[in-house]
């Protein structure tokens, strides 16, 4: 349902971008232009550049485009950070304690348990990660006043903790023997030019990478057991499809029933609530890209045979795994319905 929102009752906040070239960081500009709820006053990235050339809304052109160098000097009252891990982790502390807001689109302040040095390469700020929210929507709840800081959940995070926690909330696999085999379009990788993301090597292909050692593993481990009360570790192998944009996430799992039924009522109990997410039974038509590319919707389907249940999970690596999400938890900093400016769009139903 839309929200109405009244401008005259609820005075506009600023907003910037930092790395606002990148992928993520345009995607998530665009949205930003069209919230009314806030300004998007400012962008930067590591060199000069006008968001206008990239974004065909007219108001673009108003958005002052400068280097990063300069953002202290022009801060908003919200601060999105789509930039490496190491420059948030260095960013986000003096945009704090000149009393602005962050919502951070990396991984320096996701993980609470396990050692960020490890999966990241750089030493945290052990600080602020202990005080951040994890902002894995639906089910990071409201945000407490006293939080300045928003963690916003990886992509392969987002599409796989949010197929698993209903399942296990509602005890109906086993959290032995879980295999996930994960699949994202080449823009998860950034854009940023690499040899391995060459046209030439990519298309054709279903390339593995990091196998065993993504970053995002700890990630859904922490998000999995914080939100359904249960520890798991999986089996988590990641692909590069020839593909720009979209994830699906395949997970294997031991079922305790053998009632279809019963998983689909576990997902309707969870999301019923939660107009961003769809699912069904019929995997032909909810296991597909392009149902979700350029959306903000994440969407599950399920088999089961036997004992054994297969779940899909598929979304937009740059919309619910990055930027709309980032939007979700701008709406909780302001007090509004998660999907405010997100869940009545034209042209984004299935």
């Amino acid at each position: 349902m839309a929200h109405k929102y009244s401008a005259s009752k609820t005075p506009q906040k600023t907003v910037s971008v930092v790395g606002a070239r990148g992928y993520s960081g345009l995607e998530l500009s665009k949205l930003l232009l069209n919230h009314p709820a806030v300004q998007l006053t400012n962008a930067y990235a590591t060199q000069a550049f006008s968001l206008s050339d990239d974004l065909v809304n007219p108001a673009a052109l108003s958005v002052k485009c400068s280097t990063q160098d300069s953002l202290m000097e022009n801060l908003t009252d919200i601060v999105f950070l789509a930039t490496p891990a190491e420059v948030s982790r260095d960013l986000a502390p003096k945009i704090l304690k000149a009393g602005k807001k962050v919502i951070d689109l990396s991984g320096a302040f996701r993980l609470k348990k396990n050692d960020i040095s490890k999966w990241y390469g750089f030493t945290p700020e052990t600080k602020l990660v202990a005080e951040s929210d994890y902002g894995l929507v639906p089910y990071c709840g409201a945000l407490k006043p006293s939080v300045n800081l928003i963690a916003n959940p990886g992509c392969y995070a987002t599409a796989i903790s949010l197929a698993l926690i209903p399942l296990l909330k509602h005890n109906l696999i086993e959290a032995d023997g879980l295999v996930i085999d994960a699949k994202s379009g080449t823009t998860g990788a950034g854009r940023k030019p690499a040899e391995n993301l060459l046209f030439s090597e990519v298309t054709g292909e279903c390339l593995p990478y990091r196998v065993g050692k993504h970053q995002h593993t700890p990630e859904i481990q922490e998000s999995v057991e914080k939100f359904s009360g249960t520890a798991i570790d999986p089996h988590f192998a990641t692909h590069l499809l020839p593909t720009k944009r979209g994830i699906l996430a395949s997970i294997y799992a031991r079922s305790k029933t053998q009632n279809l039924g019963d998983i689909e009522n576990a997902f309707t109990s969870e999301y019923a609530g939660y107009a961003l997410a769809h699912h069904g039974s019929t995997y032909s038509k909810w296991a597909k890209l392009d149902k979700v590319v350029n959306t903000p919707y994440v969407h599950f389907s399920y088999e089961l045979t036997g004992n054994k249940l297969y779940i899909f999970s598929a979304l937009d690596n740059l919309m619910k795994g990055a930027a709309s999400q980032a939007v979700e938890n701008l709406n909780r900093m302001l007090d509004l319905p998660v999907g405010f400016a997100l869940d009545a769009k034209e042209g984004w139903g299935t």
